[in-house]
């Protein structure tokens, strides 16, 4: 079979839950406050993914305004039981300190691609919930992380399981069945059975660099009790810095029709000296196997692979294809954008006029109302460009383009105005700032025409940043302000608790307007360019 290189959804596509449906795969993966909720890709030989849909799309559905960073759409489970398809995800509305608020809910469809329903509640006593429907007895079972803000003895207390039905909801007994091992932070459980015994799959350590994928099981009972697996872990790198592939853990479990065994993860690339994973919390594949002992093996593991063998043959040149997206005659945004927290789009932006128009509306950082359209950054080195119309009136008004992680990390080259009115260039940038979420001066001020359009660019050569400007008709673009840290946009630095930040980079086409004049922003077309660079991690 043909290798691909690892990962396989690269940028901020973390908590995969995979599912076979005949010959067509399906990875699920987490959001938070980016809007619509949940990706599911779409692939027929594990090697080439395309994103397929984002079935959280509707204000009966999801409403995140008002999440904090990093909450909002926590690891989905995406399962089939032969009639119809079952996503099962938490709402998080509160994750620092001693409480969470997290709301599970399941949506179904009858085909992937929907309609899905609205979402049925099912509890909120933890997260990562996922829903297992047994072949033997028809019974379906909902499991998720079970939160104790006690401490007693431990926050993560362990995995908890009940029945649950459509029409009845949870039912009968619910019992904690697994409590973890020493590693401590069980969450992420799956479940399946083989062979007479049920087994359990979770994630353990935390999603920094103590992750695990943890295996256990259970002879003929799923209410357990459940034994280790004998390497305990079956996938992780946090004995090993120096592995290609970090942070692996959150994983689940997916057979081929030819009855082979895969198993996908998450993992971060790390870069510079820092540790610092620019492209967030990404999903890998690794082959694995069932020992003559009944226990799942992964393949020269339980270190993850960069390299795997796979059915398909991975497609290069999409993954390096420049990226224009042409705003001045689409109807509909390209998939590849996203928002964030609102389902009240057009509060936000609307594809009139022949442009891409931004309204502006509250600060970049806002947790409930900000005009912000962006898309992931998955290589390590690009270009972006873009051309704005943009006529703001004082300094409260802006627009532009940013490299974006959340309100404490980012870099924005914006057009805005003196309190005058005069039209200038502003850079602004927010490095690390938690909990304050302030700005740094690193440029001054640059004056611009009072009318014309203005190009705005940037350039990521591993963790190097340099903006670039130039009036229409203008043929070269120069530099705005310093080469900046690339790789602060990341989820070292995005604030919160320790290992607490939980997306990935993105860059896109802002606006604000703090006098809540609702001040339009055009944007004409944004492209989005792969380039490769010495310091680039793609071979580890």
């Amino acid at each position: 079979m043909p290798q691909i290189r690892n990962p396989i959804l690269p940028g901020f596509n973390p908590d995969p839950s995979i599912l076979r449906v005949g010959s067509d795969y399906y990875i699920a993966t987490s959001t938070f406050e980016w809007y619509p909720g949940v990706q599911i890709h779409h692939s027929k030989d594990l090697a080439n993914w395309d994103l397929l849909i984002r079935p959280l799309s509707r204000g009966s559905q999801l409403d995140g305004r008002g999440w904090p960073d990093s909450c909002g759409v926590w690891a989905p489970c995406l399962t089939h039981d032969g009639e119809k398809f079952y996503l099962v995800y938490t709402d998080v509305k509160r994750k620092d300190g001693s409480f969470k608020d997290t709301h599970n809910y399941i949506v179904t469809a009858p085909k992937i691609d929907g309609p899905w329903s609205d979402p049925i509640y099912v509890n909120s006593s933890g997260f990562d919930p996922s829903l297992f429907h047994d072949p033997e007895n028809g019974k379906k079972y909902f499991a998720n992380m079970l939160w104790d803000h006690r401490r007693r003895p431990r926050m993560f207390a362990g995995i908890r399981l009940q029945e649950w039905s459509e029409k009845g909801g949870l039912t009968g007994p619910r019992k904690t069945i697994f409590h973890g091992t020493d590693l401590d932070l069980v969450e992420g459980p799956h479940l399946y059975k083989r062979n007479g015994y049920y087994y359990l799959l979770t994630a353990e350590g935390g999603t920094s660099y103590h992750h695990a994928c943890t295996l256990a099981r259970s002879k003929g009972d799923i209410w357990g009790p459940y034994e280790e697996h004998p390497q305990k872990h079956i996938v992780a790198s946090k004995d090993h810095p120096n592995a290609p592939l970090q942070r692996a853990g959150h994983g689940d479990i997916v057979e081929t029709p030819e009855g082979k065994t895969y198993l996908v993860h998450l993992t971060g690339r790390p870069t510079s000296q820092f540790r610092r994973c620019v492209l967030g919390r990404e999903t890998a594949i690794q082959e694995a196997y069932w020992g003559d002992d009944d226990w799942l093996y992964v393949k020269n593991g339980p270190v993850p692979s960069l390299h795997v063998d796979v059915p398909g043959t991975f497609d290069e040149s999409k993954y390096w294809a420049e990226q224009r997206y042409d705003f001045t005659k689409a109807t509909e945004l390209h998939q590849d954008f996203q928002w964030l927290r609102t389902p009240d789009t057009p509060r936000i932006f609307g594809l009139k006029n022949g442009a891409l128009e931004l309204y502006g509306r509250e600060s970049i950082g806002s947790w409930f109302e900000q005009s912000l359209v962006a898309r992931r950054q998955t290589h390590f080195s690009y270009d972006a460009e873009t051309m704005i119309d943009f006529q703001p009136e004082d300094e409260r008004q802006f627009a532009g383009l940013t490299a974006y992680y959340c309100r404490y990390n980012f870099f924005y080259l914006g057009v805005s105005a003196t309190a005058e009115g005069k039209r200038e260039l502003i850079l602004m940038s927010s490095e690390n700032s938690y909990p304050e979420g302030k700005l740094d001066k690193v440029a001054p001020f640059v004056e611009i025409p009072q009318k014309g359009r203005v190009k705005l660019a940037l350039s990521i050569r591993a963790k190097r940043l340099q903006f670039y400007w130039a009036m229409e008709g203008e043929e070269k673009l120069k530099e705005f302000g310093p080469v900046l840290d690339a790789s602060i946009v990341s989820d070292e630095c995005g604030g919160h608790q320790a290992d607490g930040s939980f997306t990935g980079a993105f860059v896109g086409m802002a606006a604000s307007d703090l006098n809540g004049d609702v001040k339009t922003a055009r944007f004409e077309y944004f492209v989005y360019r792969p380039e490769h660079d010495a310091h680039d991690r793609y071979e580890g």
